[in-house]
């Protein structure tokens, strides 16, 4: 916020309001507290852009009188106030500071991110605003209902990552030819045309005249720097290479400044060059190949920034490389079941997000996305993908090429169950012969197949297509679902 932008918001809300406080010199922490929690959920619940609380006004009149509260220098204990707060904030949401010279009086501004998922609380306790005056959510019934009816609606994408910037100041935070490489289009011959396609697009927010505000979709898509954005530095994707199969020791790691669409082709090839080679010895001549696909890395990529849940603080998506695996985890948990992933129709958390990294040929909506990964590890004879689920994280692992034999029970019993989907939902079924085929098991070694299938249909995830028929030689088996 500049001295421009609170002069515009002065005018049009002259007296305090649900998500305007003003005060003059009250820097208690625990009152801040509890203002920036009954201001997010008013902001919220009214449909702002953001709430403010600010020193240096009156409030009876409006006028501007000058504040000498020093926030960004205050201390609890040895700990900044900054930090003390959003500590005490749960969920966490997005609050800055700013201090400006209006009409020659200092002033102190704090913006306020509206809640997104569910109502914030200071220390344990959620506040609202009736009216101008600050009161516990809990005392309000009506008001709470109304408040998660409408975080309901509220898309994370929508939100505001920055406010009152001028189009200059837009064009320079976000990479814009980038957009129009990937959405293959000609560039505007203009400022004015590259806004207007931004603003289409959901990636900024034109607030008249020369003002815009940038979207959280924009800022995610295409920062040039994702710190810029205070609130979305921690969802940059990171990518960890470490020594041998722990977390003792790390060897790289990359952490991705710009947004998602503009870095990631480089963020795929870095992970490529990371990623282990496999000696072949092949016509006498040595070979390397390496150890994961590139479209599994580039789907579960994909996958890990569209299917993330913003609403968890302090967490984004991450890749971690070892000597045996890759495991590929996003903050949140997964809408559909995960033994449903190779079949499902498509679902999404973020559905603008989900779109245009779509429509830029990034991700993809169709649900197939997994299908393809799977088609890839079958192709490339690896042991199956696993997918662990945590409280708060999904995880996706792949594993390093290793003789079926040496597959543990769980890991036969997941590479039959994922081979039977893959040929179902392709209008084939599963065969002893097909799996022997996709675990290179000999055509001598029948039984193994057999065994793998068998404990398979125990665990109730595959089942004889005709349960009439009595020819073991000829069975074929499709999905628990089918």
């Amino acid at each position: 916020m500049n001295a421009d932008a609170l002069k515009v918001l002065l005018r049009s809300v002259p007296r305090e309001s649900e998500w305007v406080e003003f005060k003059l010199a009250n820097d208690d922490p625990k009152t801040i507290g509890e203002y920036v929690s009954a201001l997010s959920n008013s902001a919220a619940l009214l449909g702002k852009e953001g709430a403010y609380l600010v020193w240096g006004i009156d409030d009876a009149t409006g006028a501007v009188v000058g504040t000498t509260v020093r926030p960004r220098e205050r201390k609890i204990g040895n700990e900044p106030l900054e930090s003390w707060l959003a500590h005490k904030l749960s969920p966490r949401v997005d609050f800055q500071f700013h201090e400006l010279d209006v009409e020659g009086r200092r002033v102190v501004a704090l913006w306020i991110q509206p809640t997104l998922a569910s109502p914030v609380s200071f220390d344990g306790d959620e506040w609202i605003r009736i009216g101008a005056v600050k009161k516990r959510l809990r005392e309000h019934p009506g008001r709470e209902k109304q408040l998660w009816a409408a975080l309901s609606k509220q898309p994370f994408e929508t939100g505001l990552a920055a406010q009152g910037l001028t189009g200059v100041e837009v064009l320079a935070r976000l990479d814009y030819p980038k957009y129009f490489d990937l959405a293959q289009r000609d560039l505007p011959a203009n400022r004015a045309g590259i806004l207007d396609r931004l603003a289409e697009e959901k990636l900024i927010a034109p607030k008249g005249g020369d003002t815009f505000d940038i979207t959280n979709l924009g800022a995610l898509l295409f920062a040039k720097h994702l710190a810029e954005f205070s609130g979305l530095g921690r969802k940059a994707f990171r990518v960890i290479r470490y020594r041998g199969v722990s977390r003792v020791e790390t060897l790289h790691e990359r952490i991705s400044s710009h947004g998602y669409a503009s870095d990631f082709e480089a963020l795929v090839d870095y992970v490529n060059g990371q990623v282990p080679r496999n000696e072949v010895l092949g016509d006498a001549l040595r070979r390397e190949f390496q150890m994961y696909p590139r479209v599994a890395i580039r789907e579960l990529v994909a996958n890990a920034m569209i299917h993330q849940d913003f609403t968890m603080s302090g967490t984004g998506p991450m890749l971690e490389l070892f000597d045996d695996r890759m495991e590929v985890s996003n903050p949140g948990l997964p809408l559909i079941d995960p033994l449903r992933f190779i079949d499902h129709s498509p679902r999404s958390r973020n559905e603008m997000l989900a779109n245009l990294m779509r429509l830029l040929a990034i991700g993809e909506e169709r649900g197939t996305g997994f299908d393809k990964v799977v088609t890839a590890i079958e192709a490339f004879q690896l042991p199956p993908p696993d997918i662990r689920q945590d409280t708060t994280h999904t995880r996706v692992i792949l594993f390093a090429l290793q003789e079926p034999t040496k597959m543990n029970r769980m890991d036969r019993i997941r590479a039959c169950y994922q081979h039977c989907c893959l040929l179902y939902v392709s209008n084939r079924r599963m065969t002893n012969t097909s799996l022997r085929e996709r675990l290179k098991i000999d055509v001598s070694n029948v039984s193994s197949a057999s065994r793998i299938i068998r404990e398979t249909v125990e665990a109730h995830l595959v089942k004889p297509e005709d349960p009439t028929n009595t020819s073991r030689k000829h069975v074929r088996y499709v999905p628990f679902w089918a």
